[in-house]
């Protein structure tokens, strides 16, 4: 007697059915070329994150990337360089396999982010110009600059979204600096407003570094534990 084979559940689906975007935190050029990207995009993934230490795996960690270096040291270019060519070339792949789900939720998720440098953590001016930088670079709409939520980052993070762009607010460890954040996003919406902007084009991020927090509290439960 034959009996009928119950499908396992999707936890990206039901993820999506609670109203939860899932995104990877993690990205490098054969997760994208092999095609891997768009079958995790098939299932429910719905966008990606990374930064500098990602890339930085990435490319000293794999074979990915030693075509492109190649032409790129006959370029001369300089090793700085050389890493920002080779993460806006993945941010701009991964935002293309994305760009269904941004088009299909109408700017409301399908996004691809990319830090600014971390030297630039304590930079306002600096943080600004290589957001913008990152912005013209990429040119994609469903990209998203990551920005640093320190003191200096938040006049940045006012001046970006008073401009209507899309940001992913990062390295927020704590409520006080989220209530900032928070205030500085909600001024940067309000002169947009007052120059005509569209506020719902904004479609901005704010990470709270949670697994921090659990790292911090799964070493005081074991602490207790002991006791």
């Amino acid at each position: 007697m034959a009996t009928a084979t119950q499908a396992k559940p999707n936890p990206i689906q039901e993820l999506k059915q609670i109203g939860q975007s899932l995104w990877l935190d993690n990205i490098r050029r054969q997760l994208i070329s092999s095609g891997e990207l768009a079958r995790l995009r098939d299932e429910g993934l719905t966008g990606v994150t990374s930064n500098p230490t990602i890339f930085e795996k990435a490319v000293s960690g794999s074979t990915d990337y030693d075509e492109a270096m190649v032409q790129l040291v006959r370029e001369k270019k300089k090793p700085a360089e050389m890493l920002w060519e080779l993460m806006v070339e993945d941010i701009q792949a991964a935002a293309d396999t994305f760009r269904p789900v941004y088009d299909k939720t109408k700017g409301k998720d399908g996004f691809v982010s990319i830090e600014v440098a971390p030297t630039l953590a304590n930079n306002t001016r600096g943080t600004i110009r290589m957001a913008e930088d990152l912005r013209e670079r990429c040119r994609r709409p469903n990209v998203m600059v990551k920005i640093p939520a320190t003191k200096e980052g938040l006049p940045a993070i006012f001046d970006q979204i008073s401009k209507g762009h899309n940001i992913n607010i990062t390295l927020i460890f704590a409520v006080e600096r989220y209530a900032e954040v928070v205030e500085a996003y909600l001024a940067g919406l309000e002169k947009l407003h007052k120059d005509g902007g569209d506020l719902s084009q904004v479609a901005s991020v704010a990470s709270f570094f949670v697994s921090r927090v659990d790292t911090k509290v799964d070493k005081i439960l074991a602490e207790k534990a002991g006791q």
